[in-house]
């Protein structure tokens, strides 16, 4: 069964580092656009379109922002756990490796 169940640490570092990237990457480009105002692009008709757009825009990235970081979060934890049961499982095989070669496990 432990042929085809892997779990790469490293990996989920990276991705946590991934992710959270593209929460600074999204808030940066909303900063950027927030000091764009509609009344600078054009007729009443675009300005309304860019303010409206401007509105859903930070909306919809402080929700994905959201979404990301309780992901990133929820990676963490499991990193974490993998871990624990990585150092678990060895402290564990350990203490029966020297079980075995001291003669307490066996019976006679």
């Amino acid at each position: 069964m432990g042929d085809h169940f892997k779990v790469d640490v490293d990996q989920l570092d990276r991705f946590v580092k991934t992710l959270q990237q593209a929460t600074k990457d999204l808030d940066e480009a909303r900063q950027a656009l927030a000091h764009v105002r509609a009344a600078e692009m054009g007729t009443s008709r675009l300005d309304e379109a860019c303010d409206t757009f401007q509105e859903r825009w930070k909306y919809g990235s402080e929700q994905l922002s959201e979404m990301i970081g309780a992901i990133s979060e929820g990676v963490k934890a499991n990193k974490l756990s993998y871990e624990e049961l990585e150092e678990n499982l060895e402290s564990a095989l350990k203490q029966m490796a020297e079980a075995s070669t001291s003669g307490d496990g066996v019976k006679g």
